[in-house]
């Protein structure tokens, strides 16, 4: 039976809302604090503070930001070649599973937003599905509790794989190169291997234990004990399984001697995917999520994506306050950002899930009235306790943080925003035997159990719980921007939960506070998800003074590492493109 979905409103409340757009919001506009912090030069990599010193150098002709020097300079070699942003995406994302896997894959999913230079738009869900065998209660014990770590490790952790369909899917769209060429380079680095930087020498070495307990007969990861920057990193056997699908397409992973190897390693441990659940998977274009902020387009990711709809009700939470006047990360600034995020998270929870088997209230969400109102009874003078706070009443009215972003504009204008994951780093810690990847943990971003919180504390409902076939919510929020027509800008983030809130701020940062799109991608950031309550903030987030104002008003602000690792690309009305290449992490903008 077809459902239909309106928002009651109380009478009062949308007298409320009509005055705040009729005259300016002037009714939100409460004189902030006098704090009006600058945006600090600071950020956050390995847990250091470092002063931001890259120049903002801009190219004309195209440009590729990713999470890997060596992905980002395979991306632009395509370009050159006469590649357009597809064929570069498309190279990009397996030169990442090669040079970046702890979460460049073959054995996850992700979603890609594309603008061409016309002004088309589409969208492509290769996000993993649910195994056939997979049932609700799947990862619960006897007395319906979850098992702890069932849905992060070992082979039944793992949804059925979607990127390398994905990319053949996106190819066969808009391609312009041949298949073959865009997977040379990532069968060449995988053969001939790539110099370690310190990060992934890091990364390795303190995984090795993990990696032992679930590939006991070892693994490329574990081949040395030890591994340090500029070790040359070689992966034979991922090699061949490329080599495999550079000959034989979608066919050379999803049947065949790769499928075989799939299946034989789920058998080995408890996994339940199938010879047919590979061979049934299929990508799907769907229609992107639209709004806008003032006056610019914003173009995202629809469900299974929460990022989308997320992002727009964020931006228009926030849209009827004067963010720019009162400055970057004032006191007035944080609290509305904050309330805005705790909101929108509240009905992420409950409303959001896979568009195919739950009906999702799409327009509901993003309504501008909607979301005026649910900012309605926020209070400049304390903080809103999100035990206050639920999903708004539109019946009646996650993933890892080691995720990865690239971005990508051609010559002509073209322009691919595309995230992603293993879900966990380094996915389920399972390296198929014979075949040299790594597969997914992506079964935690179900709802496991209503209200019981996934790996990121992100609190799902019935709309995202486990059957058949089903694919998983996600966080991922891979974006792009117009103005006046014209592409504006690619943006997108790695960060579980946090990815929604860091594209959100990095995009107030340029329109609000005019910020270049390194200075925009590397200001420090803070996150907040309605559960559990409280404010993570990267060190630098705020001064001593703004923490303990807010601390008084009643939030829980709590220090954490590195959010995000934003890879963006700004575009100028004249056309020359800048990149955002997060400081974060190894990541690059390379363009010329």
């Amino acid at each position: 039976m077809k459902q239909h979905f309106n928002i009651r409103i109380p009478v009062t409340l949308l007298v409320v809302t009509f005055m705040v757009f009729s005259s300016g919001c002037k009714i939100f506009q409460k004189k902030p604090s006098t704090d009006t912090t600058t945006p600090q030069t600071q950020v956050e990599k390995n847990g250091e503070l470092r002063d931001e010193i890259k120049d903002e150098k801009g190219y004309r002709n195209g440009m590729v930001v990713s999470a890997h020097p060596v992905a980002s300079e395979v991306g632009v070699a395509i370009l050159k070649k006469g590649g357009n942003a597809v064929d570069a995406a498309v190279a990009v994302q397996f030169a990442l599973a090669v040079v970046y896997p702890n979460a460049g894959n073959l054995g996850g999913g992700g979603f890609l937003v594309y603008r061409s230079a016309r002004g088309e738009v589409a969208s492509l869900d290769f996000r993993e599905k649910a195994p056939g065998e997979a049932f609700r209660d799947m990862y619960l014990d006897m007395h319906g509790e979850p098992i702890v770590d069932l849905s992060l490790r070992s082979q039944l952790a793992s949804g059925v794989p979607g990127s390398v369909d994905g990319m053949v899917k996106a190819h066969q769209k808009y391609g312009k190169l041949s298949w073959k060429e865009l997977l040379q380079p990532s069968v060449d680095l995988a053969r001939k291997g790539f110099a370690l930087t310190a990060m992934q020498a890091r990364e390795i070495n303190s995984r090795r234990e993990s990696f032992l307990k679930y590939n006991p007969e070892g693994t490329v990861f574990t081949s040395k004990q030890n591994w340090s920057e500029g070790d040359n990193f070689l992966q034979p056997e991922l090699a061949h399984t490329l080599e495999l699908i550079r000959d034989q397409g979608r066919k050379g992973f999803y049947e065949g001697e790769t499928a075989d190897k799939i299946v034989a390693e789920m058998k080995s441990g408890n996994g339940i995917i199938s010879l047919q659940d590979l061979k049934d998977y299929e990508a799907q274009w769907r229609k992107p999520v639209i709004g806008s902020y003032r006056g610019y387009k914003v173009i995202s990711m629809p469900p299974p994506s929460s990022g989308g709809i997320a992002l727009l009700q964020m931006l228009h939470s926030v849209e009827a306050f004067p963010l720019g006047r009162w400055g970057f990360q004032s006191d007035s600034t944080v609290q509305v950002m904050i309330e805005a995020e705790r909101r929108v998270y509240a009905d992420r929870a409950e409303h959001l899930g896979d568009p195919d088997f739950y009906q999702v209230p799409q327009n509901q969400l993003i309504n501008l009235k909607y979301n005026a109102i649910r900012m309605s009874d926020m209070n400049f003078d304390q903080a809103t306790p999100s035990a206050a706070i639920h999903a708004g009443s539109v019946g009646a009215v996650a993933e890892s943080e080691e995720t990865t972003h690239f971005s990508i504009v051609d010559k002509e204008g073209n322009a691919v925003s595309l995230t992603t994951t293993l879900n966990g780093s380094y996915g389920s810690q399972v390296v198929v035997k014979g075949a040299g990847f790594l597969l997914n943990n992506e079964m935690d971003d179900f709802s496991v159990k209503p209200g019981a919180p996934n790996m990121f504390g992100l609190i799902g409902g019935k709309a995202n719980s486990i059957e058949p076939g089903k694919r998983m919510l996600s966080s991922m929020t891979p974006t792009i921007l117009e103005k006046d027509g014209k592409l504006f800008m690619v943006v997108g983030t790695p960060g579980g939960s946090t990815i929604m809130t860091s594209v959100f701020q990095t995009i107030l940062n340029v329109i609000d506070w005019n910020m270049g799109m390194q200075q925009a991608v590397d200001a420090p950031r803070f996150h907040h998800q309605w559960l559990p309550d409280h404010v993570d903030a990267e060190a630098a987030s705020f001064t001593p003074e703004l923490r303990s104002r807010l601390s008084q008003k009643g939030y829980n602000i709590k220090e954490r590492g590195a959010i995000g690792r934003v890879d963006a690309i700004l575009v100028s009305e004249s056309g020359v493109l800048t990149g955002g290449a997060d400081q974060r992490g190894d990541d690059k903008a390379v363009g010329y």
